[in-house]
């Protein structure tokens, strides 16, 4: 019984929580003066970054590790060989490199010059740009990104830059980074060790340990299943958040505003219950009972809880999606839009520190989690959400339309469920991000 979830090796292999979070990230932080009253900014290739402050930014992110080996638990040490050292004669695209290694990100990970365009505004005059210029993972049918270039030395609003990359980290920045993964980084090896859970052998699943955190499953399904103790969302909120904070000290608020956003994300991503619960609707007996049942050689129910618990994320990532993309689009406000702007709740939660990720915001989700997939079984249609043999992530580009179609019942009560937690991704977003500010403003650069 050690080895649990085996029961859920499956489970998260859907990594994504919110869909497009640019879209919300826009309504989020439009009204917030930090960002709304920031002054225009100019687009910076990372390369201008990484040769002006290479110093700084190695003594940034030794700090960083070392952080991480002292506080962040089931931390997996960078190894030494990946340490980003400082080399002035090195050409542009070798340092490029040697950061995303001293990260610990795919080497192909993009970090373009782009944005994303807020749906509610007006169509562009300017051209959009291929899915991958922007992104390693080719979009699926109905993707509601729309991505533009932007001009080294062009201007552009804060909340432009912050809202984009609030969705990069789903464009490959965490893939296949174990040593299990197929094309995993080798000489060296990240030093990441084996995927903790998920199917290593599906490339998207790969990055769920960086945008998930199951911190509040309790004492016993932590010994059980020590494993799913290993995730790295808090990892990277500090890489990026730290970044983000050197860069507004040192003159370079474009990647200021961008690793504040990458930072964002995975803050995000911890404010859905599916990815702060190992799964939401099941209780730990019905597990360990499904387990055992499998391993008596009766795997059928165990395998109907993975594929419940996926289509209804799923589902619910359907209806957000949908919701909000059709709003913007018609520049209507209603009360996912509403719940996303409200900032009247942000001071109900303790100032931001390192412990927030962990402590408030995927303990909030977690809670959330029971209730969240009640919403979803009563809001949705029953074969989307109740029928274990029905696989919704295999048919979604043919029964997405059918889904938004046949939505019934009590959608009302899973709009407000939905509002409810968007509520929680604007506060913790815009919490997040003032604690960034307020790091910026009073440390002294490196």
């Amino acid at each position: 019984m050690r080895h649990l979830f085996f029961l859920l090796a499956l489970l998260p292999t859907f990594a994504q929580a919110w869909g497009n979070h640019s879209p919300m990230c826009y309504r989020a932080f439009e009204r917030m003066p930090e960002v709304a009253g920031a002054a225009v900014v100019k687009a910076e290739p990372l390369g201008d970054f990484l040769r002006d402050q290479e110093a700084a930014i190695a003594r940034t992110l030794d700090a960083q590790e070392a952080w991480a080996r002292e506080h962040l638990k089931g931390h997996a040490p960078r190894p030494d060989a990946l340490r980003f050292v400082p080399d002035a004669k090195r050409s542009d695209a070798d340092r490029r490199t040697a950061f995303l290694r001293a990260l610990r990100l795919s080497p192909q990970s993009k970090l373009a010059l782009y944005l994303q365009v807020d749906p509610r505004d007006a169509e562009s005059a300017r051209p959009t740009i291929d899915f991958n210029e922007v992104s390693v993972v080719m979009p699926g049918k109905g993707a509601t990104q729309r991505f533009v270039a932007l001009r080294p030395g062009e201007e552009v609003a804060p909340l432009a830059v912050l809202a984009s990359a609030c969705d990069e980290p789903d464009y490959g920045h965490d893939l296949n980074l174990f040593d299990d993964n197929l094309g995993s980084p080798a000489n060296p090896r990240y030093g990441f060790g084996k995927q903790p859970f998920g199917n290593p052998a599906v490339a998207i699943g790969s990055q769920a340990p960086f945008h998930m955190g199951f911190f509040h499953q309790g004492a016993i399904f932590n010994t059980l299943a020590p494993s799913f103790a290993r995730t790295f969302a808090e990892l990277r909120v500090q890489q990026y958040g730290g970044l983000a904070v050197l860069a507004w000290q040192t003159g370079h608020a474009y990647w200021g505003w961008r690793f504040a956003g990458l930072a964002l994300h995975h803050v995000e991503d911890l404010t859905q219950p599916y990815h702060a619960s190992a799964a939401p609707g099941a209780t730990l007996g019905h597990m360990m009972w499904v387990n055992l049942k499998a391993q008596l050689g009766a795997p059928v129910d165990r395998q109907g809880l993975v594929v419940l618990q996926s289509n209804r994320h799923f589902v619910l990532e359907q209806f957000q999606t949908r919701w909000v993309m059709d709003a913007a689009r018609q520049r209507r406000d209603g009360p996912l839009e509403m719940a996303l702007r409200d900032a009247t709740h942000d001071a109900r939660y303790p100032p931001w520190s390192p412990i927030y990720v962990r402590d408030v915001v995927a303990a909030e989700a977690f809670a959330a989690g029971p209730a969240t997939d009640a919403a979803v079984v009563v809001g949705a249609p029953a074969k989307f959400v109740t029928d274990p043999n029905f696989d919704f992530a295999a048919n979604e580009a043919q029964l997405g339309p059918e889904l938004a179609r046949d939505m019934q019942g009590q959608r009302d009560a899973l709009r407000a469920r939905i509002a409810e937690l968007l509520g929680h991704f604007g506060a913790h977003s815009r919490n997040a991000l003032r604690g960034l500010l307020k790091q910026a403003n009073r440390q002294s650069p490196r």
